[in-house]
């Protein structure tokens, strides 16, 4: 028996239909009918979700809303969620951290990539959060946000010490727990409650690889620390952030198990399949097929899933590295100061002025 249509709304993008599911019949089904129904109608893209169980909803799109995106003026950062882009059905992707704690982004060199953190860190400069930046470019990404960060480290001894003070302090947010009787950081008293942290880390394989034999143990130790934030800083209000070019078993030891605690992902154009398949072969095969489609000339659209097998086509409004900057200076008001972060805190106008450009001697 085909579904039975209960509602049919339009929106300003297209038109919403609402389905009524018979026996025997599953959203995933319909969902594998979304290209086939796409041509159908004539639209440009056809989304499924469900609503309730028993029913699903047709987003359809007419136009291709990624084209030039522009977020409504209703999409702010509250609370922990933050918009950042916008899906291809016209709806706004949130980074809810409270509900996807641990995220990973991979993509190619010009992809957007840089571009999605800059809007994230642009939402997160506005609420009441530590931010830690992990940076091994010498701080040439995260060093314009200085004024709003708590911590930034540029290099990989440097990540290694931040990392281990975070792990001291995700215990010690655990004692607190234990002592008041709860399981979570927001189950405290407001007054009692340690500000949350988000950790942005920007090409994680710097962490992992190394030069020689002898520096083995501390990328182990490292990687390992990275590991156990992943695993369990959630309860504690320490949320990751880990951004990379590739990501998988070849970066050596530790890396599985990072990327399982990653749930939260975010795929831009890649330079192969199996990079494609790192972050998103574990959510739905058609997700790996549509990150491994986007087209050169479209910097900034991805493929956004997580391990609940669902996923979008995104894109984040361009936003240059200028206007992120000043959005941290403007906010640098609400930066907390955190005792055991100050060795780590970067001073004000870290960045020096770009060097004049010298001609190269005939």
């Amino acid at each position: 028996m085909p579904p039975n249509v209960r509602r049919i709304r339009p929106t300003s993008t297209g038109l919403r239909i609402t389905l009524r599911l018979p026996a025997g019949l599953e959203p995933a089904d319909v969902a594998a009918s979304a290209e086939r129904l796409r041509h159908a109608f004539g639209v440009q893209s056809v989304s499924v979700a469900e609503t309730k169980p028993g029913f699903v909803e047709l987003r359809m799109t007419g136009y291709d809303v990624l084209r030039r995106v522009r977020l409504p003026r209703s999409a702010q950062p509250r609370g922990l969620v933050v918009p950042v882009a916008l899906r291809e059905d016209g709806t706004v992707f949130e980074r809810d951290y409270r509900a996807v704690p641990m995220a990973l982004t991979l993509g190619a060199n010009q992809s957007g990539k840089s571009v999605y953190q800059r809007n994230l860190v642009k939402g997160l400069a506005r609420l009441p959060v530590g931010l830690v930046g992990i940076d091994c470019k010498r701080g040439v990404e995260h060093g314009r946000y200085a004024p709003r960060l708590s911590a930034l480290a540029t290099d990989p001894d440097m990540a290694g010490r931040l990392i281990d003070a975070l792990v001291l302090e995700m215990s010690e947010r655990f004692d607190l727990l234990a002592l008041y009787g709860v399981s979570d950081v927001w189950d405290l008293p407001a007054k009692l409650r340690p500000v949350p942290l988000v950790v942005l880390i920007d090409e994680v394989a710097e962490l992992f690889l190394v030069t020689s034999k002898k520096d083995e143990a501390a990328r182990d130790r490292t990687v390992m620390q990275l590991v156990r934030l992943g695993q369990m800083a959630r309860a504690v209000g320490i949320y990751l952030e880990v951004c990379g070019q590739r990501f998988g078993s070849d970066l050596g030891k530790g890396a599985t198990a990072l990327r399982a605690q990653l749930t939260g992902r975010v795929v831009h154009r890649v330079n192969d399949k199996q990079t494609a398949e790192m972050g998103l072969g574990d959510i739905a095969a058609d997700a790996v097929m549509a990150a491994t489609s986007i087209r050169a000339d479209r910097p900034g659209v991805a493929v956004a899933g997580d391990t609940s097998g669902g996923w979008s086509r995104i894109r984040t409004p361009e936003t240059t590295p200028t206007e992120a900057a000043a959005v941290c200076q403007q906010f640098a008001h609400l930066t907390p100061e955190l005792p055991f972060l100050a060795p780590f805190r970067p001073p004000a106008g870290q960045v020096p002025p770009m060097p004049p450009r010298v001609s190269p001697q005939p």
